[in-house]
């Protein structure tokens, strides 16, 4: 099935886009400018891309991201430590990112005479961000649907939805992700912190998977302490 993939350029959506090469279904990724605090995922997945031989498209979404105010992936707040299931992350929320840039990347895929769209939310986004939810992604493919109605058929592809970062961490080892090369931390310095929530998750799901984690952190042992504050909370 040719599928479009929304490629954040972190460790879920590249081991999505080499799963899906894996399985000859990659077709192009699609990736956003909103704005974000760094680059360092852009230029991930443009990498991701260059690798696997595939289109990359590039939508500038800067105009959209300066009205999306209130988060700390775009505003100038502190990016707050802990595990990523914690209230503090709220922060991170980008309000109705996922719905924006999935309307794109359906547009896109019907353009091209793609058959889905495929995005990589997974079971451990669900606490913080609503359109990872899977009553979400859900009413989302029925109303693109019904935008589509006689113009194209595209599904909504989520295989992670209901599965575990770990899981997908997995998934992406054997099909062969070349996991240094993907972004992950929020603060965009020249190495992960290992403190943000994203960083702290990505630890942990390489420790549950039994997978080597190859990635280079500035304090690569706190992730323990912030699951183990999670799990006594």
């Amino acid at each position: 099935m040719k599928t479009t993939l929304v490629c954040y350029g972190g460790l879920d959506s590249v081991s999505l886009a080499h799963v899906l090469h894996a399985a000859g279904d990659l077709s192009r990724l699609v990736s956003f400018d909103y704005g974000q605090r760094h680059r360092k995922e852009l230029d991930s997945a443009a990498a991701c891309a260059a690798r696997l031989g595939v289109p990359h498209h590039v939508i500038d979404l800067r105009g959209v991201g300066a009205a999306l105010t209130g988060s700390a992936l775009t505003d100038d707040l502190d990016v707050p430590d802990g595990h990523y299931a914690e209230e503090t992350m709220r922060i991170t929320v980008v309000p109705n990112r996922n719905a924006i840039m999935l309307a794109i990347a359906y547009g896109i895929a019907a353009a091209n005479g793609d058959e889905a769209v495929a995005t990589a939310v997974h079971g451990g986004d669900h606490f913080i961000y609503p359109d990872c939810r899977p009553a979400f992604t859900q009413a989302f493919d029925a109303m693109q649907r019904a935008a589509l109605d006689g113009y194209a058929e595209v599904a909504l592809s989520t295989p992670f939805v209901h599965r575990s970062k770990a899981d997908i961490v997995a998934a992406g080892a054997a099909a062969g992700t070349p996991f240094a090369e993907t972004w992950s931390c929020y603060k965009g310095g020249a190495r992960h912190c290992g403190r943000c929530g994203t960083c702290v998750e990505r630890q942990e799901a390489f420790a549950l998977a039994g997978v080597a984690d190859p990635t280079e952190y500035e304090d690569p042992d706190y992730w323990r302490a912030a699951v183990a504050a999670r799990e006594d909370g």
